[in-house]
């Protein structure tokens, strides 16, 4: 098969495992069943849910593990430890293990939570490797569909148990432990690296995968608000999922109609004169080279950066307090969306995690969006002005807006919180390469994502601490109150970190797009590939220009 149709084959496969890998957001789902079903307090379950991020902490072990072991088998460890860290809690409540202990559970949720990182680790070093010149886009497009997945756990629970509050808990456990591996094993052997030799254009297939992925959005948020069956809503994600295949099968098909018109054009006999053969060897090599110049155009050159230098720069800093206050904040309110929704006796839960699961969805896809196509405009906005300009001030004044007890706040405010905690994450990925180069990508970005568990912990536990206060030490808070003065706090955060996102913008400020008679600038933000190769294209485009 074709280097071409490989590489989106591997795309369509890590669209498959991030549309399934967001376990924890489906949380808020299930997380006052559990609350019931456990006897746990409000700290106690906050301690649940920062367990859950607290995985990403050892992160750094998968990504080590993808240097040295093959991925499918990183893959398979993945969702095995999924299997067990879901699995044992679905069943000890359905009563077929002996009894655990919190301490047993919160155990389970690390490892549950750590499986993630396996599996993200094998999709962005798949993602990155098949498409070193549209890297940026592939990565943005394929982690947009990972805030698809509580959108597609909560389908499956309404379709096939719609009942029983105790019965879907179970349901979501179940799904967690089994869906993940049972998706692995049809993913993995197609999600691997492929020798994409001579780079092409992929604008075609990059269209049409975007024109899959937006209409997939629209339909999960429309259904999201319950105007198809629960049953039609699953089928129409499961067609869209399936509907990015187009892509590889209309390769292969051209593939197929090239080389048998290939075949027939070399039967015929053909009398070229020398001159004609040089002529067309001549255009042959100028085609070559002006794929290369183009080549060199779009690919920077930046330093490549390990984990003992990155915590001694300023810029990680900065990073790193940015993406605590921002995306860390927004899925802090997502793990909590349950009980905020409860204490404002808001009855549709399954469906306002559905709508922050949608809108999340859309935030993941924004970034690729704009990458794709300010790519062909002068200037190129640079990732930190993108989350200060789009992203870090609307955050927080969805934390405000949140202050006020009516559900059209609630709601506004959630769809706000999601666009822009899918927006920050998704372009979390890119921002590690271009400002820590991608050698060490798989190391790196699991220290930068540790900030998550962190926090996690902080956040959720004063939130917990507000919210017992306000419910006056009982396990259960009703009203505005119990949550007014952690919006408030979240908000100024927020502010806080937007400050943050303004000096490290500052920074690095706008990069002009380069010409054929420019040379290619390094510099912090810039991506990375190897030396050599790339001094050698610079000296062959200034050959041909002059």
């Amino acid at each position: 098969m074709p280097s071409p149709t490989l590489q989106w084959l591997s795309l369509v496969g890590v669209i498959w495992l991030q549309s399934i890998n967001g376990t924890n957001t489906n949380f808020p789902a299930y997380s006052s069943q559990l609350k019931l079903l456990l006897s746990l307090s409000q700290l106690q379950l906050n301690n649940l849910a920062f367990a859950s991020d607290a995985g990403k902490l050892f992160g750094l072990i998968s990504g080590v593990a993808s240097v040295y072991l093959p991925l499918y088998l990183v893959l398979m460890i993945g969702s095995l430890l999924g299997l067990t860290g879901y699995g044992l809690q679905y069943l000890f409540l359905a009563s077929q293990t002996s009894s655990l202990s919190f301490c047993h559970v919160f155990f389970l949720s690390i490892l549950a939570g750590n499986s993630i990182c396996w599996i993200n680790t094998v999709c962005y070093v798949v993602t990155i490797q098949n498409f070193p010149s549209y890297h940026q886009v592939a990565v943005g497009l394929s982690t947009s569909y990972v805030g698809l997945s509580a959108k597609i756990y909560t389908d499956i629970v309404d379709a096939f148990v719609p009942s029983s509050p105790i019965k879907r808990a179970k349901a979501y456990l179940l799904l967690n432990s089994i869906l993940p591996l049972l998706v692995c094993i049809i993913s993995a052997p197609i999600v691997r690296i492929i020798d994409v030799g001579k780079p092409s254009r992929m604008d075609g297939g990059f269209i049409v995968m975007f024109a899959i992925t937006v209409a997939t959005g629209i339909f999960s948020v429309i259904s999201s608000f319950r105007s198809a069956s629960t049953m039609g809503s699953l089928i129409g994600i499961g067609t869209f999922l399936l509907a990015p295949l187009m892509v590889p099968l209309a390769e292969q098909t051209r593939d197929a109609f090239k080389l048998r018109w290939r075949t027939n054009r070399e039967g015929r006999v053909y009398d070229f004169t020398i001159d004609e053969k040089n002529v067309a060897e001549s255009v042959e090599d100028g085609k070559e080279q002006n794929e290369k110049i183009a080549e060199a155009q779009e690919i920077h050159v930046k330093e490549e950066i390990g984990v003992k230098l990155m915590l001694g720069r300023i810029d990680f800093w900065l990073y790193f307090f940015v993406y605590i206050s921002g995306a860390t904040l927004g899925l802090v309110f997502l793990n909590n969306l349950g009980q905020i929704a409860e204490s404002r006796q808001c009855s549709r839960i399954s469906s306002l995690v559905s709508l922050s699961s949608s809108f999340s969805f859309f935030g993941r896809l924004l970034p690729s969006l704009l990458d794709y196509f300010l790519s062909r405009s002068k200037h190129l906005m640079s990732r930190p002005a993108s989350v200060v300009l789009l992203l870090m001030a609307p955050l927080s004044g969805a934390f405000f807006l949140l202050v006020n007890g009516a559900n059209f706040s609630l709601y506004l405010g959630t769809a706000i919180i999601g666009v822009c905690t899918g927006a920050i994450t998704s372009i979390a990925v890119s921002m590690t390469t271009e400002l820590f180069g991608t050698k060490n990508f798989g190391k790196n970005h699991n220290v930068v994502v540790a900030n998550i568990p962190l926090g996690s912990f902080v956040f959720g536990y004063t939130a917990a601490l507000l919210y017992r206060r306000e419910g006056n030490g009982e396990g259960r808070c009703l009203g505005i109150e119990c949550y007014k003065k952690t919006f408030i706090t979240w908000g100024s955060l927020c502010v806080l970190g937007t400050f943050f996102a303004f000096v490290l913008h500052n920074s690095k400020v706008l990069c002009p797009k380069t010409s054929q008679q420019q040379q290619i600038l390094t510099g912090n933000l810039l991506l990375t590939v190897d030396e050599a190769h790339t001094r050698e294209i610079l000296a062959q485009s200034q050959l041909i220009t002059h």
